[in-house]
């Protein structure tokens, strides 16, 4: 057996050995206690390095949030001007009359169609397609002016289906029928 004095003496010697061993069990054991944590905290490490990630994008990518939120807002007021209303016929048709005039053209028939119900299971949607059913009368230049003025004209227009007939086959280059079967977006 050691004495205390010989145990205390071979400490005094050796107090960098001694020393090292101590921290080196003293590691060993921390090291082995918090093990168990390591897979954990690595987790929830990458937790937060994704939020954070996520955070750092959403601040980078709302620098201009404000002057994109203003551009959208004014071109959804752009948009909404072009609408027509639906249950404002008089107005609807009146635009109509104005082509007329304005191209030379004569309106044979115009009439709002009721568009097709949508079933069950439709998105419902902000804008409603109207529906028109219209016949211009005039030669091909006023007609074909009318159908430009008409696709690029205050409203948004789907031509759905156009058909040119002439009003007398005998004569070549008279007048022409056109039919227009429209829609025009709008807001109820």
């Amino acid at each position: 057996m050691i004495s205390n004095e010989q145990l205390l003496g071979f400490l005094k010697k050796n107090v960098i050995c001694v020393s090292a061993l101590g921290i080196a069990v003293v590691f060993g054991v921390t090291v082995y206690l918090r093990s168990d944590i390591g897979p954990e905290e690595e987790s929830i490490l990458s937790q937060r390095s994704t939020e954070g990630a996520r955070l750092e994008a959403n601040i980078e990518n709302s620098a201009q949030l404000k002057e994109q939120f203003a551009a959208i807002t004014a071109s959804n007021a752009a948009i909404q001007a072009r609408m027509i209303h639906v249950g404002q016929l008089a107005e609807n048709l009146r635009y109509f009359y104005k082509l007329e005039s304005d191209t030379g053209t004569k309106l044979g028939e115009l009439r709002e169609v009721t568009p097709a119900v949508a079933g069950k299971n439709a998105p419902k949607t902000t804008y409603t397609p109207v529906g028109f059913a219209v016949t211009v009368l005039g030669e091909y230049p006023a007609l074909i002016d009318f159908l430009r003025r008409l696709e690029s004209g205050v409203h948004y227009v789907r031509v759905n289906q156009c058909s040119l007939t002439p009003v007398d086959a005998a004569i070549r280059g008279g007048p022409l029928t056109m039919s227009l079967n429209i829609e025009l977006l709008g807001m109820p």
